[in-house]
């Protein structure tokens, strides 16, 4: 599907709470590579803003920038309410950064990492031991805390370097790709990291490889590709951009089937197996569409299932299939959601 067709923003859908972050046409170039041409974003406070895209779409670069890691070389963001531009130290006071590779020193304990961390931020000594204590606490690596931080495992190194990023109190966290190479296990764990983060009040940017992360986290979600937004709303709405979907209804009676088909003239009959397929959106509009077609010609179907498309679906079809995303150990293209009703 060409992207051309795909809105940036989906109409209405966008939440006004206040913005953590902001951007109106943030440019990036490195030579003369056009890294990001022009993206906006607005993400409200308090949500979890996932931003997708094939590798080397420009994901980290737009975390430095917002970051403060490197300058933009166009455009205009505020981040925590301060200018990117013009009070950097006042944005990097109210944010924390986990990059995509662990900032875990491994010559020293995890709780010594914790300390150092507090020193950087110019915490008193006691309180920063308060600090470091309450944090390994909440992470679960109380016990691992004076063992060296290289024997810990991926997962672990994981939650310590969120644990180090909490120090300094951040109401804004950029997670770059944060359970790149975590197993299963390991990742849910961050996911629940993420969640209470969240309901903490803190703001989440996150980047990631895995379409199944950006679904289950994500308030709302952008998909960047050739230095564009291509499209941005919640999961939901992303999907319905996709065509594909449909309801599906079997019957076992050939006579109410055939009803169906002539209530239903839109539908494509499969008559071997007695049943119809209607295009849909998956919407509740548009399934209540299809019940009060069967309610007016007096049939009922004996199997009724919504498919609707997932985020692989949709990041093919605005990304034309360019850098299928890390986690595809799945089939490229995955099988639809369905939802059955018997």
């Amino acid at each position: 599907m060409p992207s051309s067709v795909m809105p940036t923003t989906i109409p209405g859908s966008g939440p006004q709470a206040p913005a953590a972050v902001s951007a109106v046409g943030l440019r990036k170039s490195y030579g003369d590579k056009t890294v990001l041409d022009g993206i906006d974003l607005r993400i409200p406070a308090g949500s979890v803003f996932a931003l997708l895209g094939p590798n080397g779409a420009g994901k980290t670069t737009t975390v430095k920038i917002l970051s403060t890691l490197v300058p933009a070389d166009g455009g205009q963001a505020q981040v925590a309410g301060h200018d990117l531009a013009a009070a950097a130290q006042d944005v990097r006071g109210a944010i924390g950064v986990t990059g995509q590779f662990s900032a875990v020193d491994g010559l020293i304990t995890g709780e010594e990492n914790m300390l150092l961390m507090a020193d950087l931020h110019l915490i008193p000594r006691g309180e920063g031991r308060r600090i470091a204590a309450e944090l390994l606490e909440r992470f679960g690596l109380t016990e691992a805390a004076k063992k060296p931080a290289s024997t810990y495992s991926g997962g672990m190194k994981r939650r310590l370097d969120i644990a180090m990023t909490l120090v300094g109190d951040p109401r804004i966290i950029f997670l770059d790709e944060p359970t790149t190479g975590l197993d299963p296990r390991s990742r849910h764990t961050m996911w629940q990291i993420i969640r209470e983060l969240v309901t903490s009040g803190v703001t989440v940017f996150l980047t990631t490889q895995y379409l199944e992360e950006a679904d289950e986290l994500a308030d709302r979600i952008a998909v960047l590709h050739d230095g564009r937004i291509a499209a941005e709303g919640t999961a939901e709405e992303l999907k319905r951009l996709v065509p594909g979907g449909h309801v599906r209804l079997r019957f076992t009676d050939p006579e109410v089937y055939r009803a169906a088909a002539t209530a239903l003239p839109g539908s494509t009959a499969d008559d071997e197996a007695l049943a119809l397929h209607i295009p849909s959106d998956g919407s509740q509009r548009a399934l209540r569409t299809v019940l009060d077609h069967l309610d007016d010609a007096g049939v009922e179907a004996d199997e009724l299932t919504v498919h609707t498309p997932d985020l692989d679906d949709v990041f093919f079809a605005l990304t034309d299939g360019a850098g299928v995303p890390g986690q595809t150990a799945q089939s490229a293209q995955s099988d639809a959601t369905k939802e059955t009703v018997r």
